[in-house]
């Protein structure tokens, strides 16, 4: 996707804004470029040389050499990583899996932006913690991946390969030490024309980096640097950008905000370190031994030449200035032969043209969706702000295309609109990474050309085509949602293509504890000018009886066969107008730090059959970072009130037979440290408190979450099958009011549990044990304690993650948890 850029003349502070397509995609708010940064831009025009960074997740990259490659060596650099982070763990909402991976991927593009790299993924999944190479090569598919990594490659072409991590132990995540080896492997297989060529009849071909190197590291205690290593100083200042590279990274760590990865900006000397791992070896420098002028293109000598004169002559105040010559420049470059360079050189000067002429491109519509079958009314704004010599040809998105010819005169806004037709068959709005089902361990991506791209192409794109200096150019931009909000100001969001009707389950999931009837209803929205809603078809497995209460409500009720266990699910068809249709459902993610996202997927309802017994029934939730145990608990048959900080009073919590803290809540809620003693009283008194996991301050023995000391440590169970061992089977927690048996722990996804309790007080039990393959059983899942007449629990077991799952085991045993003060005697 070409950048589009927006420029405004700001006579008080002299500079210049500007707002790339691929910005506004990814982006609420114009992001913004001084003259001063175009100056910088035209001195990378004489700098043919390339960095690939490889590593494992969004933000494993590290942004301070990124951005020192990228700003200050002004190098194309990029970053692949192997996955989008969809198992990692998300501090602010309750998103997991997919979504948090939709979520991961616009925070790296925005972090992308600061740090001047091009960003790429891989089709591997994140399918969580994992401290085995061997497992997430396999769990993702080697071959697979491995081709992904060789067409990066062979795409992007660069000199020289970094990675994050070690191929051993010392990365400390096997995706870490898997994309190393990844990395190791691809730097060998893209330059062989056997490995993976049918890759080569979509225009690449092999290639052979100079190198791969090791960025080696200095984290806390676990030093990977040594003095005889590769190092260069990349703490720079950039006056031209008016910040360090260590400020640019730590802005750029910022926009992963899920992952609450913040930097403080650092400044002044700061050494990156590299060890060699394959190619010639470096010794002064990583980029040592490559030609990075114009004097690797076959006459491409005198375009130097062209390109320095522009620099020595170019205005801060008078921009527009240098546009004849760029036009002059572009031209010599379109006379040489084809090859990489000539098109990533012929794109960097189209983007410079449009900065120093001011010009402003727009193609907006009104509202964030279109309706397949539908009309759209799309607005054109073309400005051409610095009077630099430019002309229309003519305007098309999708099969619309107007000779429109004229003349743009200086800083005057020409406008015009056009109605087009959205097919039926324009493809709903979908990542192209969900548009296939899922392998277990990667996504499935049947065109080769998408694999790499961080994100779908927008909607419908529009194309200008524009003469400057006499010289016919095409500038792209995405057609977008704009709108003023009150607060925030000009914003722009994508374009959503949305099917005639859509449908959803509420809730998504219901479970049955003894056979009961129970309802939910169907949402359907009919959009555009298609007006009534279309009939629903409810296709239940076997084992479950369906049928709807309410038909103008969307109310239906289901039942399970006497004798049923297990999952089972309902699906629906949408017939509309005779043609029978699994009916999607809208999924949208909005946050003010991305853009909304949206995506389908099949609507789908999934019935829980357990034997699950409760004992209590008041239960208040106090929310952490986010997650869906509260609709759970609902489903348990519990009352659920969520509880803040102006609740935790001691009259208040009386009412309540539990109380449960949600993930990270200690982590995001100072408060909660300050209500210590009035949650202490509760348990005291007879209240049972049960704290989910929290991460911060590892390794410290703390009071303020519990009555006695222990430690938050970061000890974890990645295999999801481990063995559980009770040890102490005759405790209430296994017994009460349901027996808890190895079943139980049947059918977990992703890991046991995080963030176990460590260097307990003796005033803890522990009743279980688990372990991964190769280490010592762990005691600290969940530790119990009494204190006056009340219980006090911690537990690092991933309820948040079985619960909504549907793990029958998961229901039964915090079941368990919240009755250990109904349990006489105990």
């Amino acid at each position: 996707m070409n950048k589009a850029t927006i420029f405004r003349w700001m006579t008080t502070s002299l500079f210049i804004a500007c707002l790339g397509a691929g910005a506004g995609l990814s982006a609420q708010s114009p992001a913004t470029i001084t003259s001063a940064e175009i100056f910088l831009r035209l001195k990378k025009l004489n700098v043919l040389g390339s960095v690939l960074y490889v590593a494992a997740h969004p933000d494993d990259e590290n942004s301070r050499l990124i951005a020192y490659m990228a700003k200050d060596r002004l190098y194309r650099t990029g970053y692949l990583s192997m996955t989008r982070g969809d198992g990692g763990q998300n501090l602010i909402g309750d998103e997991q899996g997919v979504e948090l991976g939709l979520i991961r991927t616009q925070e790296m593009l925005a972090a992308r932006r600061v740090d001047g790299a091009d960003q790429f993924f891989a089709r591997a999944f994140d399918f969580g913690f994992t401290k085995s190479t061997d497992e997430a090569l396999k769990t993702w598919g080697k071959e697979k991946i491995l081709s992904d990594v060789v067409w990066v490659i062979r795409k992007f072409q660069p000199d020289i390969i970094i990675t994050r991590f070690p191929e051993d132990g010392r990365a400390g995540h096997g995706h870490h030490s898997a994309s190393a080896v990844l990395a190791h492997e691809a730097f060998t297989a893209a330059a062989d024309p056997s490995r993976f060529p049918e890759q080569f009849k979509y225009g690449v071909q092999p290639w052979q980096a100079k190198r791969i190197l090791w960025n080696t590291f200095n984290f806390g205690n676990f030093n990977t640097t040594s003095d005889d290593q590769l190092k260069i100083d990349v703490g720079n200042y950039n006056p031209i950008l008016g910040k360090s590279y260590g400020e640019l990274a730590a802005e750029s760590r910022t926009n992963h905000k899920s992952q609450g990865a913040a930097l403080t900006p650092a400044r002044g000397q700061s050494m990156e370190y590299f060890r060699p791992v394959a190619g010639e070896p470096a010794h002064e420098d990583p980029m040592e031994n490559i030609v990075t002028s114009w004097h690797r293109v076959p006459g491409g000598e005198k375009i130097e030449g062209m390109v320095d004169q522009l620099s020595k002559e170019y205005s801060l105040l008078h921009p527009e200035h240098s546009v004849p010559g760029l036009v002059g420049v572009y031209k010599a470059i379109t006379a040489l032969k084809d090859c990489y360079w000539k098109t990533q050189k012929l794109r960097e000067v189209q983007q410079l043209i449009e900065a120093c002429s001011g010009l402003w491109l727009e193609a907006v519509v009104r509202g964030p969706y279109a309706v397949q079958g539908d009309s759209l009314s799309v607005s054109f704004v073309l400005n051409n702000r610095l009077n630099a010599p430019i002309a229309v040809r003519g305007i098309s998105v999708d099969s619309y295309d107007t000779a429109y010819r004229q003349q743009l005169e200086g800083d005057k806004n020409y406008y015009f609109s056009h109605n087009i037709f959205v097919s039926p068959q324009t493809p709903v709005t979908q990542p192209y990474w969900l548009a296939e089902e899922m392998s277990p361990g990667s996504f499935n991506v049947k065109d080769q050309r998408l694999i790499g791209d961080p994100q779908s192409a927008p909607a419908y794109e529009a194309r200008f085509r524009l003469t400057v200096g006499g010289e016919e150019m095409v500038f792209t931009r995405p057609v977008q949602y704009k709108f003023t909000d009150a607060v925030k100001g000009e914003l722009y969001e994508p374009l959503t293509i949305l099917p005639p009707a859509t449908a959803q389950f509420d809730p998504s999931l219901l479970l049955f504890t003894d056979g009961e009837e129970k309802g939910f209803r169907v949402e359907t929205a009919s959009y555009g000018g298609h007006g009534t809603l279309p009939k629903m078809e409810l296709t239940p497995t076997a084992g479950l009886t369906v049928q709807q209460t309410a038909a103008a409500l969307g109310s239906w009720s289901a039942r399970p066969a006497a004798g049923a266990t297990g999952s089972m699910t309902a699906n629906l068809l949408l017939d509309h107008n005779g043609r029978k249709d699994t009916a999607l459902q809208l999924r949208t993610v909005s946050y003010d730090h991305i853009p909304r996202i949206d995506y389908f997927r099949p609507a789908v309802e999934k019935f829980v059959l357990a034997d699950v017994k409760t004992a209590g029934h008041r239960i208040g939730y106090i929310e952490g970072a986010g997650d869906k145990v509260p609709q759970a608990l609902v489903q348990m048959g519990y009352e659920v009130v969520l509880l803040k900080e102006k609740d935790i009073t001691p009259a208040n919590l009386r009412s309540f037979d539990a109380i449960l803290t949600g993930i990270r809540a200690y982590d995001v809620h100072d408060w909660l440290t300050a209500r210590h003693d009035v949650l202490m009283e509760y348990v005291k008194e007879g209240g049972n408190l049960i704290v989910q996991y929290n991460r911060e301050d590892l390794g410290q023995v703390k009071t303020n979450i519990g009555p006695f000391p222990f430690a938050v440590a970061n000890i974890r169970v990645t295999d999801e099958n481990a063995r559980v061992n009770f040890l102490q089977p005759a405790h209430p927690v296994l017994n009460f009011p349901n027996k808890i048996t190895d079943k139980d722990f049947e059918g977990w996804i992703q890991e046991r549990g995080i963030y176990f309790a460590g260097q307990t007080d003796p005033a803890y039990e522990t009743v279980l044990s688990m372990k991964d393959p190769g280490e010592s059983d762990q005691k600290g899942s969940l530790v119990i304690a009494g204190y006056g007449k009340g219980k006090f629990v911690y537990t690092g077991l991933v309820f948040f993650r079985e619960l909504p799952a549907g793990v029958p085991g998961a229901y039964r045993l915090l079941a368990n948890i919240i009755a250990l003060n109904q349990k006489k005697g105990f």
